[in-house]
């Protein structure tokens, strides 16, 4: 707590444009010797242009931390902030390398967004072993932490949608410029005061033309689309699946899978009810080993050696579910890729729910989804043009 009322005090002195004294300062920047000293100087045309000025930023409380990586708020030139500073492990280099090519792909990617639904990139601080990334604070929180505060089936209907949509949008925007994000998820999804929301950690996003398979198990297992567990070439359509995810915990407030191990809702994700359809020695040994060894290996091991199809084993919706949720999270966590919706299309039917909310409050649990079947769709057409013909006979 004393570091928190120090940073208030510091953001206010700031803000009011009072100098700071000696102490408060060589206090506000002390973290930064290391990562000045540690170091060589920053090189490269493009790397200059988001280098941050170390002399303008001010560190506060720590709120949030990772396997790698520590969340501070703190002040860049008189703006509130997140400093995410990634610490490159000194024993294994394979993973220091691994951490620093994450961080400049994580960067020039932030660099080159600008978008209301996307988190705002502000500068960063390339000093080897600890790497520093700096974006607009958001107030809110993730996403993950507001329905934890809200409760099971507690969001209204209405915020739902709002919430859906601003996703939808960054995410629009995100694959206009070419961009899979590969790991969307409500921990990686932050709202503003507002409860506005806005996509962030790009830290294992990738352009569409790098995809190829998913080796390396980038994505978080429990809204990780079938096609990326199993290794597959995938597109731009591993995140509509993920959608489907966050929309469905957006309805329940829940985690995704809750009563299974990660390594068990990659098999039900990809096959439904995979354990009583098989009961070869084989097949049991290995679900010892992943409920109680924890194997991810195995999981491509046996959905390769079985060719095991995909199914439309899903996180449950509840009997409450609107019609209009159920039928759009039904086409975005599809078994088959292509019969997913792209953004485009996701934003103007949310769109589209959002104005007919707006005239009939019971729109979302009223609403009946037109037939897909294309002759269907033509009936009514080929009735009208009938009648017409028949009303013209002598």
């Amino acid at each position: 707590m004393k570091n928190l009322y120090w940073f208030k005090e510091i953001s206010n002195n700031v803000r009011s444009g009072r100098r700071l004294s000696l102490g408060e300062y060589k206090r506000a920047v002390s973290w930064s010797k290391y990562l000045i000293s540690s170091g060589a100087a920053i090189k490269g045309e493009a790397e200059q242009e988001w280098s941050a000025d170390l002399s303008q930023l001010f560190i506060g409380s720590k709120f949030a931390s990772g396997r790698h990586s520590r969340i501070y708020r703190g002040i860049y030139k008189h703006m509130d902030v997140a400093i995410k500073l990634v610490s490159q492990p000194e024993e294994d280099e394979d993973l220091a390398v691994s951490l620093e090519q994450q961080f400049t792909s994580e960067v020039n990617l932030l660099f080159r967004l600008r978008h209301p639904n996307i988190i705002t990139f502000v500068a960063a601080c390339k000093k080897p072993p600890v790497f520093c990334i700096i974006t607009e604070y958001l107030a809110g929180g993730s996403l993950r932490k507001y329905l934890i505060q809200e409760g099971p089936h507690s969001v209204p209907h209405n915020v739902v949608l709002k919430l859906a949509l601003d996703i939808a949008r960054g995410m629009q925007y995100l694959h206009s410029q070419g961009i899979l994000h590969r790991d969307l998820k409500s921990e990686n999804l932050l709202l503003g005061e507002d409860l506005s929301a806005k996509v962030a950690d790009f830290g294992i996003s990738c352009l569409e033309s790098q995809t190829g398979s998913a080796k390396g198990f980038t994505g978080t297992y429990r809204w990780m689309a079938p096609e990326m567990i199993k290794e597959k070439r995938h597109t731009k359509k591993v995140d509509v699946y993920s959608f489907a995810i966050v929309l469905w915990e957006l309805l329940t407030g829940l985690t995704p899978f809750d009563n299974m191990t990660p390594e068990q809702a990659a098999y039900a994700a990809t096959h439904k009810s995979m354990w009583h359809a098989y009961h070869t020695p084989l097949l049991i040994k290995a679900r010892h080993l992943i409920d109680n060894i924890i194997l991810p290996k195995a999981i491509h091991f046996y959905i390769k050696l079985y060719n095991i199809q995909d199914s439309n084993e899903r996180p449950p919706l509840p009997c409450e579910c609107p019609r209009a949720f159920s039928h759009l999270i039904n086409r975005c966590w599809s078994s088959n890729p292509d019969k997913r919706p792209h953004f485009d299309e996701i934003v103007a039917i949310l769109e589209s729910y959002s104005e007919a909310l707006e005239e009939d409050p019971q729109f979302l649990t009223t609403y009946k989804p037109r037939p897909n079947n294309l002759i269907l769709r033509c009936l009514p057409k080929c009735n009208t043009t009938a009648n017409v013909s028949a009303s013209t006979k002598p």
